[in-house]
C-alpha cells in the first residue's frame, strides 16, 4: 500500500500540489530537476552584474550549480558501481539525481516516491534525457517499496529521510540491499548535544510537513539493521554559503532564515552518512 498513514497523505497532497519556482527556475537550467539544497563555495561575483535580469538568471545559475555539486557529492560516496548494478533512490523527487546516476555510471536506477506528481514529472525527465529504459520511477512507499530482497548494489536517501520513522527506513533499505552494498543520506538533523530542536528546527518541520530527527538516531537505526557507517562528514559548513546566496535570490521562499539560524546556533546539522551492509 503506497500510502499507509493519515500523515503520509499530508505528505504526499503536499508534494503534489508543490509548484515551488526554487525546485523548477533551477532545473530549467540544465534540464536536471532536484528538490534538495546545495553545498560548495559560492561564487559571490554572480551579485556583482549591473543588469537586474541578468544579475536573476546569474544568481540562479550558480545556486542550480550547487545543488548539482551536493548531487555529485553523494553519487561519489556510492561506491564501485558497475552498468551491471542497480540502484534505488528513496524519496526521488523529480529525479535529477536518478538521471545523474544514470549518466555516472551507465546502470540501471529506480526511483521511489508517495507524491504521484513527482513520479510523473521524473518519468516524463527520463524519457527527455533519453534515458526511460533505465531510469524509471515508481508511485511506491520507500517503506515498504516491494522490490525483491537483496536487489540493489547501492541506495540513497537525499534529504527525504525526515519524512519517515527511521528503524522502518532502515530494516526496507538493508532488506533490499545486497550483502556488501552501499547506503548514502545526506540530511539535516538536529543536534542532540543540545537537548530538544531549537525554534527554528520546528519552523522548518512546519514549513516541509516532515520531522527531523535527532542525530543520535541515525546512528542507533542504522546498527540495528546492518548498517555500518564508514564515513560521515558535517556538510554544514559548506551548505551555510548556499542558503546565504538563495537569500538574496528572486526564489527565496522566506524560509532561508530558519535555515541560516539553525545551522549558524550548532543546533542543527547538514551530514553525509556512508555506511556498508554486513
Amino acid at each position: 500500500m503506497t500510502i499507509a498513514s493519515v500523515y503520509q497523505k499530508d505528505v504526499a497532497n503536499y508534494w503534489n500540489a508543490e509548484r515551488n519556482p526554487v525546485n523548477l527556475r533551477l532545473g530549467d537550467v540544465s534540464g536536471i530537476y532536484h528538490h534538495h539544497y546545495g553545498v560548495g563555495d559560492v561564487d559571490w561575483s554572480v551579485l556583482d552584474v549591473a543588469d537586474g535580469d541578468a544579475r536573476d538568471e546569474a544568481v540562479i545559475t550558480e545556486l542550480h550549480r550547487l545543488e548539482n555539486a551536493q548531487a555529485r557529492l553523494l553519487l561519489r560516496n556510492l561506491g564501485e558501481i558497475r552498468p551491471e548494478h542497480r540502484l534505488l533512490d528513496a524519496g526521488s523527487g523529480r529525479g535529477g539525481s536518478s538521471i545523474m546516476a544514470n549518466a555516472a555510471f551507465g546502470c540501471r536506477v529506480d526511483g521511489v516516491s508517495i507524491s504521484q506528481t513527482q513520479v510523473d514529472f521524473a518519468n516524463d525527465q527520463a524519457a527527455k534525457h533519453g534515458v526511460a529504459d533505465k531510469v524509471r520511477f515508481h508511485l511506491r512507499n520507500m517503506l515498504d517499496t516491494g522490490f525483491e530482497s537483496g536487489a540493489f548494489q547501492a541506495i540513497w536517501n537525499n534529504e527525504s529521510t525526515m519524512y519517515v520513522v527511521l528503524d522502518d527506513l532502515f530494516a526496507e533499505h538493508s532488506r533490499l540491499l545486497a550483502r556488501g552494498g552501499r547506503y548514502v543520506t545526506i540530511t539535516g538533523c538536529y543536534n542532540d548535544v543540545y537537548g530538544l530542536p531549537c525554534k527554528a528546527v520546528s519552523t522548518i518541520n512546519a514549513h516541509y510537513v516532515c520531522d527531523i530527527h535527532p542525530r543520535r538516531d541515525y546512528f542507533r537505526a542504522m546498527a540495528a539493521n546492518r548498517l555500518v557507517p564508514v564515513t560521515v562528514v558535517d556538510l554544514t559548513p559548506d551548505t551555510i554559503p548556499y542558503w546565504e546566496l538563495r537569500q538574496k535570490s528572486s526564489v527565496a521562499t522566506g524560509i532561508e532564515d530558519a535555515f541560516l539560524e539553525a545551522y549558524r546556533s550548532g543546533g542543527f546539522q547538514y551530514l553525509l552518512i556512508v555506511a556498508d551492509r554486513i
